[in-house]
């Protein structure tokens, strides 16, 4: 007798993720290469295997129902793990990592990163390089779920797992910045934690799915203006939409320019960049990791990751 588990294969997780991702049963069925009557056939078998309605179809697209949504999120993760499997058993057999991610959190230099990968694939190594770009918490939390394999950037945090190693970047310094045409611009300094409460702040928006985040650099009840990233963030800044810290770097050729006004605050911001990875008895660092590891060693490539955020593409 089959039971649930039974059902729940990688094939059968990627047909609903497929079907979720073309919005309707005919164009996953196209994407797939079967036809429609066997995808719905196959849905259905799982819905009746899990006593579930997966899919609404009252209307011509396929829109997850509540259990639907469960089971997508899940599917994501079980074919992460999968993934995670073969590579370590890959990393075994050769030493290479089947699949390197690395998580670049929004204050590090995607240009010099970018360098760094050209570098790597010009090695002609089996690995597969993916990277993924994160922002506060979220860059340590997509080391800690498995879902990336070195984080860049990262903002510790108590309690880390034992198989969790990290080492420090460098320092990088903030300067609170508006629009010349702000009216903090011409406000006295050092400006107040009441003053600025005043006004709207623009804070990067912390990529960790789950939790409630980090929150760096706001006042209570302030109004915020929240965007995805730190090049969003000095984008907004510019247009005087509000205020808030930026990595001194990314700021400077505004600063210099007269387009941003640095302005002294009661409470500076300071920071420090550190780099972390997993390493462990039972899965220690393939040669992959520990090439960029090699490359991390050089105290001139980890400053210029922070110091040429300038230069990094939004």
């Amino acid at each position: 007798m089959q039971i649930p588990r039974d059902w729940l294969t990688p094939d059968t997780l990627h047909m609903l993720q497929t079907i979720e991702h073309q919005g309707s049963f005919a164009a996953a069925a196209r994407a797939l290469n079967l036809v429609p009557s066997a995808l719905t056939y196959r849905v259905r078998q799982l819905e009746d295997a899990l006593d579930v309605l997966l899919f609404d179809r009252s209307a011509r697209q396929a829109r997850p129902t509540a259990a639907g949504k469960e089971l997508l999120r899940e599917a994501g993760r079980l074919l992460e793990d999968i993934d995670s499997v073969a590579n370590r058993v890959k990393r075994v057999a050769t030493g290479w990592e089947g699949v390197l991610t690395v998580a670049v959190d929004s204050i590090v230099s995607r240009s010099v990163v970018m360098d760094l990968c050209a570098s790597f694939l010009a090695l002609g190594a089996t690995t597969r390089l993916r990277l993924r770009y994160e922002t506060l918490s979220g860059t340590l939390a997509a080391l800690t779920s498995g879902q990336a394999d070195l984080a860049l950037g990262v903002v510790l945090e108590p309690g880390l797992q034992t198989d969790i190693r990290h080492a420090v970047l460098d320092s990088v310094p903030f300067v609170f910045a508006v629009a010349r045409h702000h009216p903090l611009a011409q406000a006295p300094e050092p400006l107040t934690d009441a003053t600025l409460a005043q006004h709207r702040a623009v804070a990067v928006a912390d990529s960790v799915s789950r939790g409630g985040g980090l929150t760096v650099g706001l006042q209570g009840g302030q109004d915020v203006f929240t965007v995805p990233d730190m090049h969003s963030k000095l984008e907004a800044q510019l247009r005087g939409l509000g205020g808030g810290f930026l990595p001194e770097s990314l700021a400077r050729a505004s600063i210099d320019s007269g387009l941003l006004v640095v302005k002294q605050v009661l409470r500076p911001r300071t920071s420090t960049g550190h780099y972390a990875w997993r390493d462990n008895p039972q899965a220690p660092a393939g040669l992959a990791l520990q090439w960029w590891l090699a490359q991390l060693a050089s105290a001139t490539t980890r400053k210029a990751l922070l110091e040429e955020v300038h230069s990094a593409e939004p």
